[in-house]
């Protein structure tokens, strides 16, 4: 579903639009820092946030992320969702990887520590790609 030049921008961009649907129905959306892991996409969050909340309800979610530069390149990925709470220390790291820009993401965390703060990961594994526009080829941009 995800082709190279897709895969490519989604990793040169590490924010998006969170979008979920709330229990009367209604959209909400929120920014967040994600990682890509082949298909699916990771976002930590708390636990007790809406967002998390939406998708245990739902099972649902979707991702539009855009590019900061003309001509403003931009994608929606959605598709079902969970919330995970084991072995998502790695998951968590590369998130973390992305919020600061380091180039290697941190250690991992356990499983415990993480739990401890409250910290899961809301996983979206893309379903489906739509709204796609201007989505650089990974040829014209050396990768």
């Amino acid at each position: 579903m995800l082709d190279d030049d897709l895969s490519a921008f989604l990793d040169g961009c590490p924010v998006g639009v969170l979008a979920t649907q709330s229990p009367d129905g209604s959209p909400r959306q929120s920014l967040v820092y994600f990682a890509r892991h082949g298909e699916q996409l990771l976002i930590s969050t708390l636990a007790g946030r809406l967002k998390a909340r939406d998708v245990e309800r739902t099972a649902r979610a979707s991702l539009c992320v855009m590019g900061h530069e003309p001509p403003y390149p931009s994608v929606t990925l959605s598709g079902p969702a969970e919330i995970l709470t084991d072995g998502i220390g790695p998951a968590t790291a590369a998130v973390a990887q992305r919020i600061t820009g380091a180039s290697e993401p941190p250690e991992p965390m356990s499983d415990e520590v993480l739990a401890e703060a409250g910290r899961v990961i809301l996983a979206i594994t893309v379903e489906r790609v739509s709204a796609a526009s201007y989505i650089p080829q990974a040829s014209e941009g050396g990768g």
